[in-house]
């Protein structure tokens, strides 16, 4: 009897997913399609303020998200090998790598953009940004505009911090204006701002869903859904389908349902960067024992909300990579508890050493802090040469285990 095929779930073009899914692929086909137009195109690091290229009418390429796309496509390796063949160290950032090698080859069928005109740098989510922004400002000939915020040694933003990070978000308008011919429109600006903070409060109301017991979504969703935040949070679109994807985890809890696929024995934190490139491995390792991640600081870091421009200027100076680590712990600190966090499992990334140096001791303060095991495995943002699925396994094994016995006690 011949084997029968199991029929595929129809799509529902009307789900969040769908919606949003559609908006992370067709930001780069748009681009490629506004550059045919001459559009400029920017090349852009993930936590650049998105208000300045969607007021000024310039069309968006995030290489930090597509690095990842490749990655998850399986093609890290390949390109990463390309740019260590141009003498690019194998220690450096895995999606920099990545990213210098679709320069030099300006194609990748694994995920193509549009070329750049000009390359808008921020380094409050990593200070690699800026050797890997120069870099390829002079490997394609084309303006680099750096915006500078500091990390921040104190627990709050200071005026003067706000002030420094101002000055240069209107520097980095102006040099826009002059390149491009462009001029700032203050009621785009407004909207902008409108549909910025709307895609935010709606991002981060559907993340806070995670304090009802079972969850309403698959921490691994939140990885999927984050790419919107990254490239469009900015524009119409993301701010509705956000909004709808709110409604539909809190719909899920209504009615008893979610999109983690059995049952919930354990809740834990995910620290660090997903591994791409084994992304399925990650989550069907934790999904066959029942763990779902429930939350990950990578998930807030792009809920931007504010009122007005000073607050804007200190949600930038304030995201997690930026911050002090009694801030940055506490952040964590809160997010375990508020949803009921039982593990902490870490991703020592090898792309990001200083900061997974860093997250050793904070993370050792947050299971602490909140009473937790916390485990870590090695592995890689996007080069797959450095992750083992058999490390991986047995630590998720163990930290089950311990999570076991803890509630185990607690009868």
């Amino acid at each position: 009897m011949a084997e029968e095929v199991k029929k595929k779930k129809p799509v529902d073009t009307n789900s969040a997913k769908y919606k949003l899914g559609k908006i992370a692929g067709d930001a780069y086909a748009d681009a490629i399609e506004l550059k045919k137009q001459g559009v400029p195109i920017a090349w852009v690091a993930s936590n650049f303020p998105v208000e300045i290229p969607e007021t000024l009418g310039i069309a968006t390429v995030y290489p930090e998200n597509q690095a990842a796309g490749i990655a998850a496509r399986g093609a890290g390796e390949r390109m990463c090998v390309e740019a260590e063949s141009d003498g690019y160290s194998n220690d450096i950032c895995a999606y920099a790598r990545v990213s210098l090698a679709y320069a030099k080859l300006k194609s990748c069928p694994e995920q193509d953009v549009a070329m750049p005109d000009v390359l808008l740098c921020c380094n409050n989510i990593c200070n690699c940004m800026i050797k890997w922004y120069e870099n390829l400002s002079q490997e394609l000939n084309i303006p680099m505009i750096m915006l500078d915020i500091p990390f921040n040694p104190d627990y709050e933003v200071s005026d003067a911090e706000v002030e420094y990070v101002a000055a240069q978000f209107w520097d980095a308008v102006r040099q826009l204006e002059d390149l491009f011919g462009l001029k700032w429109d203050e009621k785009k600006a407004a909207k902008t701002t409108e549909y910025s903070c709307r895609s935010s409060k709606a991002w981060l109301a559907a993340t806070g869903t995670a304090r009802y017991t079972p969850n309403p979504f698959n921490g691994f969703d939140l990885l999927n859904h984050m790419a919107v935040m990254v490239t469009a949070r900015g524009k119409q679109e993301a701010a509705e389908a956000m909004e709808l994807l709110n409604k539909e985890y809190e719909e899920n809890h209504k009615e008893g349902k979610s999109t983690f696929r059995g049952e919930e024995k354990y809740r834990v934190m995910f620290e660090g960067i997903a591994c791409w490139p084994y992304l399925r491995a990650t989550s069907k390792g934790l999904k066959d024992r029942g763990i779902n991640m429930v939350t990950t600081i990578y998930a807030d870091a792009f809920g931007f909300d504010y009122d007005n421009f000073e607050e804007m200027i200190k949600r930038y100076c304030s995201v997690p990579n930026a911050i002090c680590l009694e801030k940055a712990r506490d952040k964590r600190i809160k997010l375990c508890k508020d949803y009921g966090v039982e593990g902490l499992l870490v991703h020592t990334n090898r792309s990001c050493k200083l900061w997974s140096g860093f997250m050793y001791e904070m993370s050792r303060q947050i299971g602490e802090a909140c009473d937790i095991p916390v485990v870590s495995f090695d592995g890689d943002q996007a080069d797959p040469r450095n992750f083992s699925e058999a490390q991986y396994d047995t630590r998720v094994q163990g930290l089950m285990e311990i999570m076991g016995q803890k509630k185990m006690m607690a009868l």
